[in-house]
């Protein structure tokens, strides 16, 4: 016969089981649910880093054309300069 404290033991070992049982599907879930957050996460981030590879490539391009101009003005200036100069000289 089985006594009542086997019946106590296997009645809390089944529901323990079940609740186990119910816990990890839950965490398969979750961990499902993180899986496709971090994937939107790695997609925007990425997206980002795109975003500022464009805004640093067109910063240096900006750059090299005020820089260009910058070249052009002092150019103008120094032909400019040297004409005043010849026709003092003449």
């Amino acid at each position: 016969m089985i006594d009542p404290g086997q019946v106590l033991i296997i009645s809390a070992i089944t529901v323990m089981t079940v609740l186990l049982t119910i816990i990890g599907v839950q965490l398969i879930f979750v961990l499902r649910d993180l899986h496709g957050i971090l994937k939107t996460v790695n997609r925007i981030v990425f997206e980002f880093e795109k975003i500022g590879m464009s805004v640093t490539h067109g910063y240096s391009e900006i750059t090299g054309f005020v820089t260009g101009v910058k070249k052009m003005f002092d150019v103008v200036d120094f032909v400019a300069k040297n004409k005043k100069s010849n026709a003092k000289h003449k």
